[in-house]
């Protein structure tokens, strides 16, 4: 199996980014992401992704594994700053227990497979021949992939915004990743932003307080990661 990945990783890695977002479109549209069966199904996807990349040897290479000088990246503390950016303007409960848990375990799993595809994946399939280019491109296909909310209902400004958080967002977790190894810190924000989000109130004010915490935090605390820590 490891030599037929190896053989075809480009075309698995394609694959994947369209099975991940057709999967999740099909949620979205047909049950919403606080249903059990959103929760269901990424389960099983993370599963067997996991599988995958145990069967392949491939924990270390996708970033499975702990950052070994937390002092170089401050502690990952400006990643607190990005995590409760949904939470900074109050705490809003419109929804049932159940939603609540099943919105979270579905997100779970959602920053899980987000990371390891689009920086796992895509990013480790490219950097092979550029890294600069799969930096780029693990970033900007990340951002754009949010396009997709237009088809599931969403209004177009709140999603170009979205687009552009997420860009940012993804370069700063590329960077992470490339310069520490590890992709449990990006999982663990990545996984924390999205299941804060069902509490987040819509206040005068927060656009300013969006814009700095997911573009400017995360652009200056990249730049920083570059500048500091070396390969």
């Amino acid at each position: 199996m490891k030599k037929i990945f190896e053989k075809h990783e480009t075309l698995i890695s394609i694959l994947l980014i369209v099975l991940y977002v057709v999967i999740n479109s099909y949620c979205m549209q047909n049950f919403g992401l606080e249903d059990y069966r959103s929760t269901i199904i990424n389960t099983i996807f993370s599963i067997a992704l996991l599988a995958l990349i145990i069967s392949l040897g491939r924990t270390a290479y996708y970033g499975l594994t702990k950052v070994t000088d937390l002092k170089k990246y401050l502690y990952f503390l400006p990643l607190l700053l990005i995590i409760l950016h949904n939470i900074m303007g109050g705490i809003h409960i419109n929804n049932t227990p159940e939603e609540i848990v099943f919105h979270i375990l579905t997100m779970f799993n959602i920053g899980f497979l987000e990371e390891i595809i689009f920086r796992g994946f895509l990013f480790k399939m490219m950097a092979k021949d550029n890294v600069k280019s799969a930096i780029i491109v693990s970033s900007v296909t990340f951002g754009i992939g949010h396009v997709v909310n237009l088809l599931n209902g969403a209004d177009l400004i709140p999603t170009l915004m979205q687009m552009c958080y997420a860009i940012a967002l993804g370069y700063l977790f590329v960077t992470i990743f490339y310069r520490s190894k590890s992709l449990v810190p990006c999982i663990i924000t990545h996984i924390l932003i999205n299941s804060l989000s069902i509490f987040n109130v819509a206040k005068a004010g927060s656009l300013y307080r969006t814009i700095i915490l997911l573009m400017v935090v995360p652009l200056v605390y990249a730049i920083y990661i570059n500048k500091t820590v070396k390969e």
